[in-house]
């Protein structure tokens, strides 16, 4: 019962890191191609599995290079206002101006 255990961990956690490393991005690989890395899991089948996760999970924790330390994976979003009517100063300028317009425009009619 025991050696199936072991077996069915074994399969398990060769399938969770291929499965992984199917998903993963360039920057996650240490710089080796995924055949290489299929090869080293396929080969070694506890300790290629577990140099997988560790080599990634250092890459993530590390910051080796780009956004790997990162946490996500989408792009970086601005810190301020995406949009000019999400500003607002360019709202309060856009009001300013809007009110200088009229005073020139109501101005000239006056003076007609």
């Amino acid at each position: 019962m025991f050696r199936v255990l072991v077996g069915l961990a074994v399969v398990g956690l060769l399938v969770y890191s291929l499965a992984d490393l199917s998903a993963s991005e360039e920057e996650d690989r240490a710089g080796l191609p995924k055949w290489l890395w299929v090869v080293i899991i396929v080969l070694l089948p506890i300790f290629g599995p577990i140099t997988w996760i560790a080599t990634k999970q250092s890459r993530r924790r590390g910051g080796s290079g780009g956004r790997g330390a990162r946490p996500g994976r989408g792009p970086r979003r601005p810190s301020g206002p995406v949009a000019p009517d999400d500003d607002p100063d360019f709202l309060w300028r856009l009001e300013q101006e809007k009110r200088r317009q009229q005073r020139r425009e109501g101005g000239d009619d006056t003076a007609s």
